[in-house]
């Protein structure tokens, strides 16, 4: 499970073997077998001795701020793998091999796309049309991307104007598919101008969490990236691996204003946009962390959805090093 601690001033510390969360007068007690992570998205207070309890038990810690991104974390600092796996993906980025690991993840976010349009187009056939416009472009710009070669620096302008180009597609038409008031023009960031990009750039803001830690994991390198570009303390190689699993988040918020969970008491309106307040991320975890944990099968095996990206990273660095 995922503890999350978003009540400010809650309390967490060590009792025993345990972490106990107090609140107020009221205290739970939870074992960190049963944790996975913590994430922690409003003013908390910590003891030493529940961060010692959660370094002990490979348990991490996020902080994310009111936009969903984690500006911090704390685990236990050690690289997943050897060395040599850090070196072959160093020297990847300077081939072409790199840009074809890069291109995988956004075929497989294509993929992604055209599946998950397809199963919308089998319920809004009244859309059908616009839908399938859509699934064709996403298949051309798939198709463009296929045959893209060369060097990373070479490629990179060719693969994200791309991948731009099949963004507004896709986005477009799933506003389409919302309820009208919810509609929205594009993509939008910190703060998000609209209720569903809200809710997605705080499902993305999780998703970045979970795929660093599967890269350290895993021995990879999350700051040596391939297709995005490296800039000092970013995580280049997690913007290039959650291509390929940013529908979970895509999903998951789709099928909350489908099952009509949204509601303009989840946000708190600012000047320039809006952010999810405490209800809302309540309602958005449930569903995202629910959706994570379900079990699928995946290349022959049954395993939960958060844990394909932990398989695939372990595969692809295993493969490096073969």
């Amino acid at each position: 499970m995922q503890l999350i601690l978003n009540t400010y001033g809650a309390y967490l510390h060590r009792v025993d073997d345990v972490f106990e969360v107090k609140v107020g007068e009221e205290k739970k007690r939870i074992s960190p077998k049963k944790v996975r992570s913590i994430l922690v998205t409003t003013s908390v207070t910590f003891s030493s001795d529940a961060i010692e309890l959660a370094v002990e038990n490979n348990i991490d810690v996020v902080f994310m701020n009111t936009f969903g991104r984690a500006f911090a974390r704390i685990w236990h600092g050690k690289l997943g793998s050897t060395a040599r796996i850090r070196r072959v993906q160093l020297e990847k980025t300077l081939s072409s091999e790199g840009v074809e690991i890069g291109k995988n993840f956004i075929l497989q976010k294509f993929s992604n796309q055209i599946k998950f349009l397809t199963d919308l187009r089998q319920r809004r056939t009244r859309d059908s049309s616009e839908i399938t416009q859509a699934i064709e472009t996403i298949k051309s710009s798939s198709d463009a991307l296929t045959i893209v070669e060369g060097q990373v620096e070479e490629a990179r302008g060719t693969i994200m104007g791309i991948e731009g180009s099949a963004a507004k597609v896709y986005w477009s038409v799933l506003s389409l598919l919302l309820p009208e008031r919810f509609q929205f023009a594009g993509r939008s960031r910190n703060p998000a101008q609209d209720e569903f990009n809200c809710l997605l750039n705080y499902s993305y803001g999780v998703l970045y969490g979970i795929i660093e830690r599967a890269c350290v994991i895993a021995g990879i390198d999350p700051y040596v990236g391939f297709i995005h570009s490296d800039h000092y303390a970013k995580t280049s190689m997690v913007f290039d691996v959650i291509e390929g699993y940013r529908i979970y988040a895509d999903e998951t918020v789709f099928n909350l204003f489908s099952r009509k969970k949204v509601r303009q008491v989840l946000f708190d309106k600012l000047k320039n946009g809006f952010v999810l307040n405490k209800e809302g991320k309540v309602v958005l975890l449930s569903d995202f962390n629910e959706y994570l944990d379900t079990a699928i099968l995946y290349n022959g095996r049954k395993i939960k959805r958060r844990d394909t990206v932990q398989f695939d990273l372990h595969k692809l660095a295993n493969a490096w090093i073969a």
